[in-house]
């Protein structure tokens, strides 16, 4: 038999080194150790299980299936064919006697408009040097297909406005999140909340999650994906998309990275044609797909992480997460040790959901709310010479503008303009004003920061302390404690009254000290070393069937082989002076002469 690589006492003494001495002051060695630990404990006591919906009469997974992604995210297990399919429900990382929502009053204390007009409101831009606009881009890219919730039209919150100020809506009206009517009601546990998307890491927000939308973007020929003559996905695949939703909160930064994998789709597409010349259109279509989304989770693996928490530590442990301790050479599902995810990585191991059914979960969705990344203010260039083709606010490039502006300035110059400014780091008084007075394309007035406060509060997202309380991390004893700027402390303080236990997660997260490299705080990044591993190692596509009879040869070597830089290099070789040496494209660009 072979023995267990982590032990109750490695999780023990991972845990105390983190306590006493913190994983960041560690050696290298003993940093990692710590957080195999650490993962395998959160593995252990924070995952928790909300329950599978059962499937329809008489569905069965059609054989085409059984190698090919679904469009709801059915079928990716398949014993259990429901887990993580659209209309599943999120699942927690506290246990569920944690997770009641807070009604009224409590639900606006302190007043969530408050928390946003005098602790997040960007005074003046705050940047994170060390990567680039791309990088806020492919955060919300990532989150598009990842994270969904429908709203309760039926049912609003009214938070109250004070009397000085400015909006224009008293009392402003949030409409509640969709509660899972199975469990609603019934006053013995916490509600449940349903996922409009898959919690699969499936690239739906380029496929789509419907079929109407996923007919609508094929071309139905040679497995490709419709491109518009001016080279951008076409005009009429907006017709008829919620506004009021995920395609509401499109920009100019998304429409780069929605064309960008689109042609890189249509690439793998021929490649594979050209190797397969027998294959019809939808097996092209559907192996495309795999490889196209395993490129995107290997991206955001091991060069966007890397990017944002640039530690060495952490740095190390993502490039292990995918290839292993072995390293890249015969890590990743290549060499002989497909069997130990520590050694080879995630891709090719054995499929475990660790003892809870795969889903994502409310607080994972909470530690994501990232939007101080996004500038209020963009400046566009020339990649030819770097001259300035447009200054623009935010509004000018939203769902409305997004296209026209692409087709006006060009992908390769948007694309450039994006690499070579930075955002905004994630921190107090640093979120987007456009963002606090964000008018949807559907027409709505909205903050969008008093908005995320009010969801987590509603969902039953604890609050900073019992959150650190819950991964076992000291909780704050006092407001100096939240943040190393006495200034933002005594701000802190005055919002909520002097009440420590009342400050909102958000707030927690932004205030924090975070470790040296990182753009996100250490606290949300507990969640992360939990989740991060487990959308991949749930996922049969990136474990048991990580293989070359599923993806082809030909498709895990596109896979290996390219970064995201490469991919961008060759559907716009103009942007060759800008990222010339470059070895990761979060980063911030060279500025051409």
């Amino acid at each position: 038999m072979r023995m267990p690589l982590i032990t109750p006492l490695v999780e023990e003494v991972s845990e105390r080194l983190d306590r006493r001495y913190g994983w960041d002051k560690l050696p290298l060695p003993l940093a990692v150790l710590a957080f195999i630990g650490l993962r395998s404990r959160l593995r252990s006591r924070n995952l928790f299980d909300t329950g599978l919906p059962d499937p329809p009469p008489g569905w069965s997974l059609p054989e085409r299936f059984k190698t090919a992604r679904t469009v709801d995210g059915r079928g990716n297990d398949l014993e259990r064919p429901m887990m993580g399919s659209i209309g599943s429900r999120f699942g927690r990382n506290v246990p569920l006697d944690k997770t009641w929502p807070d009604d009224p009053p409590r639900l606006y204390e302190p007043n969530p408009r408050t928390v946003s007009r005098r602790l997040l409101t960007r005074e003046r831009f705050l940047p994170a040097t060390s990567v680039n606009v791309l990088a806020a881009a492919w955060i919300q890219f990532e989150v598009h297909d990842w994270l969904s919730h429908d709203k309760d039209e039926e049912r609003a919150w009214e938070v109250p406005i004070a009397d000085d100020d400015d909006w224009a809506e008293r009392p402003m009206r949030i409409p509640a999140t969709r509660r899972d009517q199975a469990g609603a009601g019934d006053g013995k546990t916490p509600p449940t909340y349903l996922t409009g998307d898959s919690h699969w890491w499936d690239a739906s927000q380029i496929y789509g999650s419907s079929p109407e939308f996923n007919d609508k973007i094929r071309a139905r020929e040679g497995g490709r994906l419709r491109i518009g003559p001016d080279g951008l996905p076409p005009a009429d695949l907006q017709d008829g998309l919620d506004l009021s939703d995920a395609a509401g909160a499109f920009w100019i930064g998304l429409g780069v990275l929605h064309t960008v994998f689109m042609l890189e789709h249509n690439a793998i597409a021929d490649r594979l044609r050209r190797a397969y010349p027998t294959w019809n259109d939808e097996r092209l279509y559907d192996t495309a797909r795999l490889v196209n989304t395993a490129l995107m989770a290997k991206i955001h693996t091991v060069e966007w992480t890397p990017a944002v928490i640039a530690h060495p530590t952490t740095i190390y442990a993502m490039h292990a997460n995918w290839w292993g301790l072995v390293g890249e050479r015969w890590g990743g599902g290549k060499g002989p040790f497909r069997w130990s995810d520590l050694l080879n990585g995630i891709p090719g191991s054995a499929t475990d959901h660790h003892g809870a059914p795969y889903s994502l979960t409310e607080e994972f969705v909470a530690v994501y709310w990232m939007h101080p990344l996004l500038p209020d203010e963009f400046t566009f260039r020339s990649v030819g010479d770097d001259h300035v083709i447009a200054e623009l606010e935010f509004p000018d490039v939203n769902a409305l503008h997004a296209r026209d502006r692409l087709a006006a300035m060009s992908v390769p110059n948007v694309a450039y303009s994006l690499g070579v400014a930075h955002p905004g780091a994630i921190t107090l008084h640093n979120y987007p004003r456009s963002l606090q007075n964000f008018h949807r394309p559907d027409g709505v007035l909205i903050d969008l920061a008093t908005t995320e406060l009010i969801r987590s509060r509603e969902r039953g997202v604890p609050r900073y302390n019992e959150f650190r309380r819950q991964l076992r991390l000291r909780p704050a004893r006092s407001f100096s404690d939240l943040t190393d700027n006495p200034e933002w402390a005594e701000q802190i303080r005055d919002v909520h009254g002097g009440d420590v236990e009342s400050v909102d997660l958000m707030v927690g997260l932004f205030g924090e000290p975070r470790p040296t490299g990182f753009a996100f705080s250490d606290t949300a990044f507990r969640i992360f070393i939990l989740m991060a591993s487990r959308r991949l190692k749930s996922d049969r596509f990136f474990t048991r069937d990580y293989t070359a009879k599923v993806y082809t040869q030909e498709g895990l070597d596109w896979i290996n082989e390219n970064t995201m830089v490469s991919v961008l290099l060759r559907h716009y070789p103009s942007l060759a002076p800008a990222l010339d040496g470059l070895t990761n494209a979060f980063t911030p660009w060279r500025r051409v002469a």
